[in-house]
């Protein structure tokens, strides 16, 4: 009697296993159903590139990026637009595994868990897609870019709605005629179908120096009612700290406006590893932020094994500092908003509440305290007023910081150039980055300026018009 009870307990068990498992792998193609349309090993169940069935993908002006013609997928008329939007949209063969093609496959091929894509016309919702990025800014911003024949990035982005108007990476090709990559010729397009934007890192240079301001803001209360004496180069931890010219006597706002690296060197020295450290992770430096359930790539803030000059370096943004292009802007946007964040979106947001101006998107993450991002943004202010000069930007009013990252012997710096505009019409900040080229503000700032100017005029700013 034993004997049968316990076959009918351990019947009972495995017949429970049995019906959880079904129950779990039901939960599992319910949910994940879209996930694994996605894939790009599952091309095949669409036809050529998985998109021959695909709806159309939209700028936020109705300008179509990407549609399907008889089949075939058709991209948009100019060339820059194409490929300033290679990185953002994609193309036939998904392997820029973060681009819309990539990431939101199943709704554009139409797929339904009960129809699979054989769902009778008449009861399919609309598979098309709208994006927030204006292509004309793109184009404008990749002609200019593209032209350096190096690796960037430019990033412009709304930081009240959250809606990225510009995202542009370098190098790029046209999807509408892609190369043939061989092993004679993959060099040539190393790191082609990474989107600089959202998933590479650079040595910031001084943009860093926005780290070490909020860090000596805060925690060094006399700051504003020093001076410092900069004569080019001064002996720090044992080892020379250089600057870019003899600054002379400087204030802190000085200091900042004319980027010099001795003054900031010797902040973060006296401000400590722990405590650099402690800001540079509140801001997110060694975090990622989220862009439509894409993860940024990680910046990077270590001086857990630096020396003192190291250190110093570390607090110009340089050592073994590295940044994010989309995290940049995403930081200058929190200064820009009293502190808090405005997660970006590349998908158009057409809903009711959108509509109703509700802006859901704001993850209220404190980068700053209101105090600090008040002064930052004072300082930042400073900086173009009294040295970039405010002729730039086609008369918005811009908040900027450039940096040249050096990053070897062998290779020229890292130009480049964040900040915002202020203007109630205009809110955008925005981050550039051209890979081996030199100066940011003689080759970033370029970039920035064309996107900048044709992103208002494209929203229709009063400054711009």
């Amino acid at each position: 009697m034993k004997k049968i009870l316990r076959r009918s307990t351990l019947i009972y068990i495995v017949a429970l296993a049995f019906i959880g498992g079904l129950g779990y792998l039901a939960f599992e193609l319910v949910t994940g159903a879209d996930d694994w349309v996605d894939q790009a090993y599952n091309a095949h169940i669409a036809g050529d590139g998985g998109l021959a069935q695909a709806g159309a993908i939209y700028d936020r002006n109705g300008t179509a990026l990407a549609q399907t013609v008889d089949g075939k997928r058709v991209y948009n008329e100019s060339e820059s637009v194409r490929k300033s939007l290679l990185h953002v949209v994609g193309d036939d063969s998904l392997n820029i595994s973060t681009a819309v093609q990539s990431m939101y496959r199943s709704q554009l091929i139409g797929y339904n868990l009960v129809f699979g894509l054989n769902m009778p016309e008449s009861l399919r919702a609309s598979h098309d897609i709208k994006l927030t990025v204006d292509s004309a800014t793109c184009a404008a911003a990749y002609d200019v870019l593209a032209a350096y024949n190096k690796k960037g990035a430019c990033v412009i982005y709304n930081y009240k709605t959250g809606e990225v108007i510009c995202s542009v990476s370098t190098m790029a090709y046209d999807p509408q005629a892609p190369p043939e990559i061989t092993e004679d010729n993959e060099s040539e397009y190393e790191g082609v179908y990474l989107d600089n934007v959202l998933s590479s890192t650079f040595t910031p240079g001084s943009i860093f120096k926005i780290v070490t301001s909020a860090a000596a803001i805060e925690n060094i209360p006399d700051l504003y009612d020093r001076t410092w004496v900069c004569n080019g180069s001064e002996n720090i931890g044992g080892s020379e700290v250089t600057c870019t010219e003899t600054h002379g006597t400087l204030t802190y706002k000085e200091a900042m406006a004319h980027s010099c690296n001795i003054v900031f060197a010797k902040l973060a020295v006296e401000l400590g590893s722990d405590t650099m450290t402690k800001t540079a992770e509140k801001i997110g430096i060694n975090s990622s932020f989220d862009v439509d359930g894409i993860k940024t790539a990680k910046g990077s803030y270590d001086v857990s094994d630096a020396n003192e000059n190291q250190l110093g370096w570390s607090g110009v943004g340089q050592y073994n500092d590295k940044v994010n292009p989309m995290q940049m802007a995403i930081i200058c946007g929190a200064i820009a908003n009293g502190g808090k964040v405005t997660n970006p979106t590349l998908i158009k947001d057409e809903s009711i509440l959108s509509a109703l101006g509700i802006n859901y998107k704001s993850s209220g993450q404190e980068l700053f305290s209101s105090d600090t991002a008040a002064k930052l943004d004072d300082v930042m202010r400073y900086t173009v007023s009294d040295y970039y000069g405010d002729n730039l930007f086609g008369g918005l009013t811009v908040c900027a910081k450039t940096g040249t990252g050096e990053v070897g012997d062998d290779k020229n710096p890292n130009g480049w150039m964040v900040g915002y505009s202020k203007d109630e019409d205009c809110p955008l900040a925005f981050a550039c980055v051209v890979q081996d080229s030199g100066f940011g503000f003689q080759y970033a700032g370029p970039v920035v300026e064309t996107a900048m100017i044709q992103a208002a005029k494209s929203l229709g700013a009063s400054a711009v018009q």
